[in-house]
């Protein structure tokens, strides 16, 4: 089973983003590895842009009705049946699906994964999975603006990445709370969803402090 995703998704998205990211590498980026990184990612964020957009939309719409499933779950308390019935009926009328969210995700997880295995084997040194037609790319200049190893850790970017997590955080808790805008306490999942705002900074931190700058 793995062998077949492997070489369904995985290789060839591999591929592609390989001769995508040394394309700009060697016509965009001025030979800057950090450089060609970051526009190679801002393509894929682009390509995957609709989905992105569904994805914020799904999550807005079920915020915005939240409110509405509280009042549900409270009324049919004791018949967990009708419960769904009349949750099933709130989503069809606002055209949602409950489960969209992790849809939108495993479409794009093979494309994160793919993304994360180039940069990592790129940075690491580690054999590339090419096709046989691909040409492998001779050593990059790893030097990020003249500052930054490309291959090497970096407390920079670990910072930055740790302040602009929480940042977002802070932005989408906003977004939240004023699409909401009820006197109601906050459910279980909203209450994690603010305290994941200052978690996943410390997250951050800790899983990037083995990575190669390039990650």
């Amino acid at each position: 089973m793995f062998s077949l995703l492997y070489q369904i998704f995985y290789q060839p998205l591999f591929n592609v983003f390989y001769v995508t990211l040394f394309f700009i590498y060697n016509h965009l980026s001025f030979g800057d590895f950090g450089v060609a990184i970051i526009l190679l990612t801002l393509v894929v964020r682009l390509v995957l842009y609709p989905l992105f957009h569904k994805g914020m939309h799904h999550q807005t719409v079920m915020q915005r009705l939240q409110p509405r499933i509280k009042e549900i779950q409270n009324n049919h308390k004791g018949d967990m049946q009708k419960q769904s019935e009349a949750l099933l009926d709130l989503y069809r009328e606002h055209k949602v699906n409950p489960f969209s969210g992790i849809l939108f995700l495993l479409i794009q997880l093979p494309i994160f994964i793919a993304m994360y295995g180039l940069i990592r084997g790129l940075a690491g040194g580690v054999a590339q999975p090419l096709y046989s037609f691909v040409a492998a790319h001779p050593e990059v200049n790893a030097m990020f603006l003249g500052l930054i190893n490309m291959h090497e850790r970096s407390i920079l970017l670990i910072a930055v990445a740790a302040v602009l997590q929480y940042a977002q955080g802070r932005y989408s808790l906003g977004r939240a709370a004023a699409q909401s805008a009820t006197n109601q306490e906050p459910s279980a999942a909203e209450q994690m969803g603010r305290n994941m705002v200052y978690i996943m900074p410390g997250i951050t931190v800790a899983v990037l402090w083995s990575f190669p700058s390039a990650l």
